[in-house]
């Protein structure tokens, strides 16, 4: 069994493109499920196949597309400590420890939040595919924190547009390298891949790749401020209004300011410090994982419509950071 959706394009939608377009049906969630059906051959425009996510829809022609039910999963239910915040029928909010992986890869096949998740609730929305049920958004491995995951697919459909929408309440804790001179800021840089180090990202500008032949970005915009300042370091609230992979990492790397104990992008700048003591400076290089925390997380509930919003401390590895650089 599969859902058959049928349209004509009008004349307001002339021009869009493809994969945009497609995201204006209740049942695509996001670029990537419509790039996703794209790719299998799922959607036809005047009854054959049509494959480039960047073709633009004309003034009467007839797209069709067919989602398929989504396939049995092959991710195994697994009994791990989950710290629940919140959970009714439609969803789960969880605060997720750092160093768990959200969902299962060719690197972590298992003990992720999703193998928790099915030993727990029994079943989740199955819209992100085999490997990823109920996954709306997620954190880094090393990232703690607030995470919503969906029960239903009517729950998934309806929070992946508030991400999409970016009406969803996200805020971060971060401690960085580095006092900034002002308290307060926005970063407005696209984000990419990085053309050589393809497990990275990088900052790019915004150009189509289509008409220019040069790396596309996807806009990100993150707002931050400083909620604490110490010799060498300080510690800083972030907003995001878009969630990149990668983007407050890159984003405050970007402007001076990585992550205390990032390896990816927070390369340590310590030894410059001679004044850090021993102790002190055997803390934050024992600080294995990014200074990062989603501390809060708001958005309205699918079926009631009430705003639900929640709010975890920074975790105690976390805790201890901030505390040794404070009294150092």
């Amino acid at each position: 069994m599969k859902i058959i959706l049928q349209h004509i394009v009008q004349e307001s939608e002339d021009g869009k493109r493809l994969d945009q377009f497609l995201t204006t049906f209740d049942e695509i969630v996001s670029r990537t499920h419509a790039q996703r059906l794209l790719k299998s051959g799922y959607v036809l425009f005047n009854g054959k196949p049509e494959l480039t996510p960047s073709r633009k829809v004309r003034t009467g022609e007839e797209i069709q597309v067919n989602i398929p039910t989504p396939k049995s999963m092959d991710v195994f239910p697994e009994d791990g400590e989950l710290d629940i915040l919140f959970e009714d029928e439609c969803l789960i909010v969880i605060n997720k420890s750092a160093g768990i992986v959200v969902h299962p890869s060719i690197g972590h096949p298992s003990g992720t939040i999703v193998n928790f998740l099915l030993h727990h609730c029994g079943d989740l929305s199955g819209i992100s595919g085999v490997l990823r049920p109920g996954i709306v958004h997620r954190l880094d491995k090393d990232t703690s924190g607030v995470l919503v995951v969906a029960k239903t697919d009517d729950a998934h459909q309806n929070l992946s547009e508030q991400f999409k929408e970016h009406t969803v309440k996200r805020q971060y804790k971060a401690m960085v390298w580095g006092v900034p001179d002002k308290e307060h800021g926005i970063i407005n840089a696209a984000l990419g891949r990085h053309p050589v180090r393809r497990k990275d990202m990088t900052i790019v500008e915004n150009y189509n790749t289509e008409e220019s032949g040069r790396r596309k970005g996807k806009c990100a915009v993150t707002h931050w401020r400083v909620l604490r300042r110490f010799e060498f370091s300080a510690l800083l609230a972030c907003r995001l209004e878009t969630g990149r992979t990668h983007q407050i990492r890159v984003h405050l790397t970007s402007i001076g300011h990585p992550l205390i104990g990032d390896p990816q992008y927070g390369r340590s700048p310590l030894k410059k410090f001679s004044t850090v003591s021993a102790e002190l400076s055997q803390t934050i290089s024992n600080f294995r994982r990014q200074a990062l925390h989603a501390e809060i997380l708001g958005f309205k509930h699918p079926s009631s419509r009430e705003w639900l919003e929640f709010s975890v401390p920074i975790p105690d590895d976390f805790q201890k950071l901030v505390k040794a650089i404070q009294y150092d």
